[in-house]
């Protein structure tokens, strides 16, 4: 039998989504990141004055930081229909968790604006981005730990597989990470004693945040016997083994940076860390769409589907990226009330 004329698109098309998808989601991770540490942070925020400034700072950047998940969900669903549908099964409560918190933000961004009594919608706006990144967190903990599919990949398991001791570990990490990005981000914006107040809160989740990522490190290849394998066969295991290395010394970096209190290299390096551990968790992902079993080329969909939506996603990307970079530059800057 002859091979199919599709065939190269078959094993291509899948490789450039499975890129397209994981840029979309770093892109939302680095991004949405630092507005919902500085959600969380804001539950500590010891006046109003200071509270204000906070959200200056997020006023005309965070809306358009979460359009990478909106344009993520929708990548997903059109070019691994398969994966989309049992993901999102495995991860219900996670995802309702994640969904509530959103729209607990959004809610109480604009109420706060014009109400007299803000304590209530200061109190929404905190919990949910702390809601918004746990949900996060446990989804992001459980594709790493695996999903249980039957033979036609879709969701086998229990509504409550979601919760373990190992994706409850990653989702306080993803949150300590999260407030180490708002941290570095406020240093970058603010001034007096706020910003060195945020260099404490800056030393203090790199330290959290570094050692459950060791944590996470050491446990994952102990507990789960096909991570273990998969990671300890080369060209991998060079791999596994230079990416926490790497790791530390941007620890030690950053660290040093927030000592010497710079304004610019904390955010940079926290922006390399978050980059360095998504390149990790591509690295043992790949070529699974859903651990640790259905690959990429299985829960594809039609080359003609993906082509179409390639065409699409390359005038958007561009504009979407031009969009993001002409808003920081408008809008950067020292907030200082």
């Amino acid at each position: 039998m002859e091979p199919s004329p599709l065939a190269p698109l078959e094993h291509f098309l899948p490789q450039v989504w499975f890129f397209i998808l994981g840029l979309f989601l770093f892109l939302y991770i680095l991004l949405d990141g630092f507005d919902l540490g500085i959600g969380i942070l804001s539950l500590t925020s010891s006046n109003e004055r200071r509270r204000n400034i906070l959200m200056t700072s997020l006023g005309n950047v965070w809306d358009a930081n979460e359009t990478w998940l909106v344009l993520m969900g929708g990548s997903l669903f059109g070019a691994f229909p398969l994966a989309y549908a049992t993901i999102l099964n495995a991860l219900y409560l996670p995802a309702v968790i994640m969904v509530v918190g959103l729209i607990l933000r959004a809610v109480s961004f604009e109420f706060r604006e014009n109400a007299n009594n803000k304590r209530v919608w200061n109190l929404a706006f905190g919990i949910g981005s702390f809601l918004a990144a746990l949900g996060q967190g446990f989804a992001v903990g459980t594709v790493f730990e695996g999903i249980k599919v039957d033979a036609a990949g879709h969701f086998a398991g229990g509504i409550w597989d979601w919760l373990t001791w190992h994706s409850l570990l990653v989702a306080l990490t993803l949150i300590q990470g999260y407030v180490l990005i708002g941290s570095t981000y406020l240093i970058y914006k603010t001034t007096g004693e706020l910003q060195q107040t945020h260099y404490r809160t800056a030393t203090i989740a790199a330290w959290t945040t570094f050692i459950g990522a060791v944590l996470i490190t050491i446990t994952a290849p102990i507990f789960h016997e096909q991570l273990r394998a998969q990671l300890f066969q080369p060209p991998l295991f060079y791999i596994f083994a230079a990416i926490p290395l790497l790791g530390v010394l941007l620890i030690f970096l950053l660290l040093r940076s927030l000592q010497k209190r710079e304004e610019v290299m904390p955010l940079v390096w926290t922006f390399l860390l978050f980059l360095l551990s998504f390149i990790g968790l591509g690295f043992v992902i790949f070529p699974n769409i859903i651990p640790p079993s259905v690959t990429i080329y299985e829960a594809s969909a039609s080359p003609s589907a993906q082509v179409f939506m390639l065409i699409f996603v390359a005038f958007l990307i561009p504009i979407m990226l031009a969009y993001n970079l002409y808003n920081y530059l408008v809008f950067r800057g020292k907030v200082v009330a």
